[in-house]
Parts: C-alpha cells; sequence; structure tokens
C-alpha cells in the first residue's frame, strides 16, 4: 500500500508534454509510480475532472524575514507553490554584525516594503554568520521548501562597514574578505548569489542599496566564487531594470554575459518593459540568445503580468490624499472613512479643491484600471478612468472619486510603470516564449503596501491559459513547464519539478475549470499589527509537499513538511 494515490487526473507533467490521464502513487515523499496504479494507498484523492501538476517553484520571493515567523509562507501557499527561493535583489539579513540589524531592516522596507516594525518584532535575530542565518532556518519547519541566495548588499555591509553603506569602492582586501563569504554561504548550501545595481532600489533612508555601483572587480571576484564551487546562480536586479536609464541594460548584459562565460555559471536578470523604451526587451532577449554561442548561461526573468502599483483606499497611495478635506479622513477607519466620502456635501468639497501640487498619480488617469473582482491584469486604454470620463462626458477625477468606493471602498486601480505598453502587440507573451526566458518576478512576502504579484501562478492559469480575450493564449502544458520544470533546473534543483518515479513528491491537484483568483485585500496580520497585501484563490484541491497534503481546498492543513534547501540537488 503506497502512503498517497492521487487517482484519475488530468496529468499535466511539467516536461511540456501532452496532458494525459494517469494516477500518481508517492511513497516516503517520492513520486513511485505514474500511470495505471492499481495498489491502494492510506490516503487517496479523487482527482477525476481536475488537473495534476508537478507542485509550483517560485524563484523570486523575498520571504527573508517573514520565514521566522509564518510557516505557510503567504500568500504563496494559497497558490500551488512548493518551492520558494529568496534573498533575491541583493537583500537580505545575513551576514549581520550585532548592532548592524536595523540597517538591514532599513535596506529591505525600503526596498521591498516589507514595513519595518513587522521585521524588528517579528525576527528574532540568532545569527550573526550566513551559515548561522542557515542553520536558524534549518531548525524550522515549513509548508514548502524555502531556498536562499547569498546577498550582496548584506556582505558589503558586513564587510566595509559603512563604506559599503555608503557605496565606496571596494579594495583588493574588501573583495577577497567578501568572496570568502560568499564561499562560506555558498558552502553552507546557499542556491546562488544575488546584487541589485538599480537606483530605484534605495533604503528607506533614500541611500541605494550597497553595492549597485559595484565595479567589475568586484562583481567578477565574487562572481568567480560561483565558478570555482561549480554551483548556484548570479541574480541581478540590473541598472535600468526599472526604466531609470534606457542605456543601461545592455551594458549591464555585456558583462554578465562575459561573467557567465568565464565561470561557467547561470546569471538570471530582471527584464521588464519599459515605456520610456518599448522596444529594448527585444534587443536584450537577442542579447541573451546571441551569448548561448560564446558559452554564456544568461537568463532574462520575466514577470507574466503588467507590474503596477495598486491605488485605492486601502493601500499607502491616494490620489486624493494631498486635497484638505479628505486628508482630515485619513485617520478614520476604511469603513468609517466610506461613510464620510459617500455624503454628498464631503464629495462636493474635496472635487472643489485644488491643491498647490496635485498628485501625479491624476496626471496618469489614462493608465489608471479599475481591478474589479476577479481582478482584470490586462486592461486596454477604454478600461481606464480617463477614457470612462470621456465617454460618460465627466470630469476624470469625479469619476476616479465615485469608483474608489465601489465594493465598500475596497476597489482598487491597477496603475502598470513597467510591461505594459499600447504600443506593441503581447509583449509579455513573446517574452515567456523566449528560450532563454526564466519566469519569475512574484515578488512573494514584499512590496507590501501597493504591489501583490505573488498570484502569477494562479494567474497563469486562469488568464493566460483560460481566459484570456485579448490575444492568443498559451497551451497548459507550457504555462505548468515554465513554472516547475525550467525555475527548478535554473536554480540546480533537478530533483523537482517533474511528475516522475523517483522524483520528490511535490504535486497540485487543481480544479483549473473552476479555478479563481481573488481580488487583493488589504490585511494587518504581519507582526506589530503590519498590513499587506493578500491575494488567495479558490481551485486548487490539494497542495503536497514531499508527500504531505499542506493544503486542501484552499486552506492549510497544518502539515509542515517544507525544509531549507542546502545547495543544489
Amino acid at each position: 500500500m503506497f502512503d498517497l494515490v492521487i487517482r484519475g487526473g488530468t496529468l499535466v507533467d511539467g516536461s511540456g508534454e501532452a496532458a494525459r490521464e494517469a494516477d500518481v502513487a508517492v511513497q516516503d515523499g517520492r513520486i513511485a509510480e505514474v500511470g495505471r496504479v492499481s495498489a491502494g494507498g492510506r490516503e487517496e484523492i479523487d482527482a477525476k475532472g481536475l488537473t495534476v501538476t508537478p507542485g509550483f517553484v517560485d524563484i523570486h520571493t523575498h520571504y527573508d524575514g517573514q520565514a521566522t515567523w509564518d510557516p505557510n509562507l503567504s500568500p504563496s501557499c494559497y497558490h500551488g507553490v512548493t518551492t520558494a527561493v529568496m534573498g533575491n535583489c541583493g537583500v537580505g539579513f545575513a551576514p549581520v554584525r550585532p548592532g548592524q540589524e536595523d540597517f538591514l531592516i532599513q535596506l529591505m522596507e525600503g526596498v521591498e516594503d516589507i514595513p519595518g516594525t513587522a521585521l524588528h518584532e517579528g525576527i528574532a535575530w540568532s545569527w550573526e554568520t550566513f551559515p548561522e542565518y542557515l542553520d536558524a532556518l534549518d531548525r524550522l519547519r515549513f509548508g514548502m521548501d524555502l531556498g536562499t541566495q547569498v546577498p550582496h548588499g548584506s556582505v558589503r555591509a558586513y564587510v566595509m562597514g559603512e563604506r559599503g553603506a555608503n557605496n565606496e569602492p571596494a579594495t583588493p582586501e574588501d573583495i577577497a574578505q567578501m568572496a570568502a563569504i560568499v564561499k562560506e554561504g555558498m558552502q553552507a548550501g546557499a542556491l546562488g548569489f544575488s546584487t541589485s545595481r538599480t537606483i530605484a532600489h534605495r533604503a528607506i533612508s533614500g541611500e541605494p542599496v550597497p553595492g549597485t555601483f559595484a565595479a567589475e572587480d568586484e562583481l567578477f571576484g565574487l562572481g568567480r566564487v560561483l565558478g570555482e564551487l561549480d554551483t548556484g546562480i548570479f541574480e541581478v536586479a540590473g541598472a535600468g531594470a526599472a526604466g531609470e536609464d534606457v542605456a543601461a541594460p545592455k551594458a549591464e548584459l555585456d558583462w554578465m554575459r562575459r561573467l557567465s562565460a568565464e565561470i561557467h555559471r547561470p546569471v538570471t536578470f530582471a527584464m521588464l518593459q519599459v515605456d520610456s523604451a518599448p522596444q529594448l526587451w527585444r534587443e536584450l532577449l537577442e542579447i541573451s540568445a546571441e551569448a548561448v554561442r560564446e558559452g554564456a548561461q544568461v537568463f532574462p526573468q520575466v514577470a507574466g503580468r503588467p507590474f503596477g502599483l495598486l491605488i485605492g483606499h486601502q493601500t499607502d497611495l491616494n490620489p486624493l490624499s494631498d486635497r484638505p478635506t479628505f486628508a482630515k479622513l485619513m485617520g478614520l477607519s476604511l469603513e468609517e472613512r466610506v461613510a464620510r466620502l459617500r455624503d454628498p456635501d464631503v464629495r462636493r468639497q474635496i472635487l472643489s479643491e485644488t491643491p498647490a501640487e496635485p498628485s501625479p498619480l491624476l496626471s496618469q488617469l489614462g493608465k489608471f484600471f479599475p481591478m474589479g473582482d476577479p481582478p482584470n491584469y490586462e486592461p486596454s486604454y477604454d478600461d481606464s478612468i480617463e477614457a470612462i470620463a470621456k465617454r460618460a462626458g465627466k470630469d476624470p477625477v469625479e469619476v476616479l472619486y465615485d469608483r474608489m468606493l465601489e465594493r465598500d471602498g475596497k476597489e482598487l486601480f491597477l496603475v502598470p510603470a513597467l510591461n505594459y505598453s499600447e504600443l506593441i502587440a503581447d509583449p509579455i507573451r513573446e517574452m515567456m516564449f523566449h528560450p532563454r526566458a526564466a519566469l519569475g518576478l512574484g515578488d512573494g512576502g514584499a512590496h507590501c503596501g501597493m504591489i501583490c504579484d505573488a498570484s502569477i501562478q494562479t494567474f497563469m492559469l486562469t488568464h493566460w491559459v483560460r481566459d484570456r480575450t485579448r490575444g492568443e493564449r498559451v497551451p497548459i502544458e507550457f504555462a505548468v513547464k515554465r513554472m516547475t520544470k525550467d525555475t527548478a533546473e535554473l536554480y540546480g534543483l533537478s530533483d523537482r519539478g517533474l511528475v516522475a518515479p523517483g522524483l520528490k513528491a511535490d504535486l497540485n491537484v487543481i480544479d483549473t475549470d473552476g479555478l479563481r483568483l481573488t481580488a487583493p485585500v488589504m490585511v494587518r496580520d504581519l507582526p506589530a499589527g503590519g498590513k499587506r497585501l493578500m491575494q488567495r484563490a479558490e481551485g486548487y484541491r490539494a497542495t503536497v509537499v514531499s508527500g504531505e497534503v499542506t493544503m486542501r481546498d484552499d486552506e492549510p492543513t497544518g502539515n509542515l513538511p517544507g525544509r531549507l534547501l542546502r545547495g543544489c540537488r
């Protein structure tokens, strides 16, 4: 008798091959049989009419602090993720010298918009070195497996102190010390090394992340550690990634391809479409493909939907907050504020006020899209507040005011900053189909106040596979492969990502016909009452990690078989 048998499901096994009906048997945390399973199971799941996939491998999260207090790692647990990789973008919490903890919290708060109060309250510091941090994580249990990377910002601050924090040039001695720490971290089990070079990433003080302006001798000195050990990936949030410098990405890709060719290790970098150079992403994809001929392994990391702010009465940014009458209501609860805003006299007063410096958001009402429920992440101009106002012959700010009060004031508006251009058809789809593309950038655990993209796995299955109307959809076999086998292989995790005998029993059983992505809502469930946007899904009948059911009917079961990943496998 097997530990678990999933019977009669439509198996999308992660290989990209056509879906087929099959049973899946699990024994001792591994997949034992796939096909027609005659033996019984101590537990059985009837998957007739449902889809069975490998567990999803999310390579871009920021659970570095949350992992110390939240064993479920939400919201990723609600979207079929069974392996998460954190330590991205050069920020993390190890190594750390005693007394330096506040600095690392300020980095994470500024770069990833995680409330500092929550990090102060939630993290029980019990480490200094990176191996000690891994030991602390190793003592914990999770609802999914968790891997991490050595963050450049923490290493630089640890070795160089204020010089490192202030982005002063590193000396050869500094680089040697940093390389030793990276080596120590990799040998202890890190999956890679990460760095940030975009000036969009700043500490809460406004200072760029340590390493933002690192010279090639520093970058190559640290990257060579991966080549020496023949393990790990080099992850980069590159200069110009957020559109702040359209000349920078090609220069960044030049050193990345040379580094990868030298150390024979993969390099992955964040790539998004920017309005100021809407065709640049195509050039970067071409360069990445050309680099293969030089022996380089360069993987653009792409997002499956527009990257933008979520704006509304729940979020940190509000386009009406600079109006005196509205500002007086900001201290009220959402329910109280919405009730006051519905008062015709209050409405009239707020709309009549003209601030000395109107919110810059109000100049973007042509890209201000009501999301609705279920949320719409691929709007057209006709869906914008500006277009709605034109059709109605009304003032757009007046239309915005009224629409913001919908759904009891919980309506959110998508304001896409990246990966959105009406000038080019299907840039996201074209990115995803590029042979070197890696699907990521969901930022689970981060951007608590204005962004919520950790639901990308569910979005792939609902929007891209099933519901899309504005263009071509994608086959479910392609979408699943991109989220399982491809991401697992990129990070050297070849024991998962496929449903095949002998591999790790990380699985999803999904009602793909009934799968639904819910609208994001603001919750206050972080330590110290910190708030964050939360987005859940409906339709995951079961998520299995190492053979144990961790989620059933969209809720955690309490089983915590997830462990810290130490190194490639």
